[in-house]
């Protein structure tokens, strides 16, 4: 399907968000934001639905303003250091059925003037999901170069995210695959650029993306003893 979702005025209202991130302001523009951010944004998660099922049927697209994949425009400030009260970004996440929030596993897109990437993994995984990750990186090394090394993955995604300074308790220092076990986050990214997200091929480059993040995906997956296929 091709079909242009966000245009110029999408970054435009974002970036004006950043300038201007208040709750006066915001309300004062809720029908642009209504009309292009959150309607366009949905319309994508809609019609990605069927490709997504074709990849993995475990991983759910939900066209719904509130608990969908659409992520939330308000920031929780109770804890970060940003207190300003909007995202000034588009988030859109198609989580693993099994998963209730960002740490499942996930497909992601993110929209943000001068920021565009598309996102596959799992971020900052609880202890005992990541212990099972570095277990089967350790006893299924074989299965996990050869979904790391994937000519399609590896010339799409680079992995991405935080690591220890030291190799995780029970694994040496020498260990071949040390690198990896020491990642705190599992996830590929690849960068956008502007062109690709105002594009009427979105869609199309989403899902030919998020095909290609299949080995690193079934991989996860099985790891943390959840279905992929």
């Amino acid at each position: 399907m091709t079909r242009q979702y966000f245009n110029q005025d999408t970054l435009d209202f974002l970036c004006q968000l950043s300038a201007n991130n208040n709750r006066e302001w915001f309300n004062d523009n809720k029908p642009r934001y209504e009309k292009l951010v959150r309607a366009p944004a949905l319309a994508f998660i809609e019609d990605i639905a069927p490709a997504l099922q074709l990849i993995s049927p475990r991983f759910q697209a939900i066209p719904k303003k509130m608990g969908g994949s659409l992520m939330r425009i308000y920031r929780d400030t109770r804890f970060g250091k940003d207190k300003t009260p909007y995202k000034t970004n588009i988030g859109i996440q198609f989580r693993h059925d099994a998963g209730k929030d960002v740490h499942a596993p996930g497909y992601y897109l993110h929209i943000e003037p001068g920021s565009y990437y598309f996102g596959v993994g799992i971020w900052r995984p609880d202890p005992m999901t990541l212990g099972k990750i570095r277990d089967a990186i350790d006893e299924k090394a074989d299965q996990w170069l050869t979904a790391r090394n994937d000519t399609g993955f590896s010339h799409t995604y680079g992995l991405s995210g935080e690591s220890l300074k030291n190799a995780p308790r029970g694994f040496s220092r020498d260990h071949p695959l040390v690198e990896d076990l020491k990642r705190k986050d599992f996830i590929g990214v690849c960068e956008l650029n502007k062109k690709a997200v105002l594009s009427a091929d979105l869609l199309r480059t989403t899902v030919g993306h998020f095909e290609r993040a299949s080995p690193f995906m079934r991989f996860l997956c099985k790891a943390i003893e959840v279905g992929f296929d």
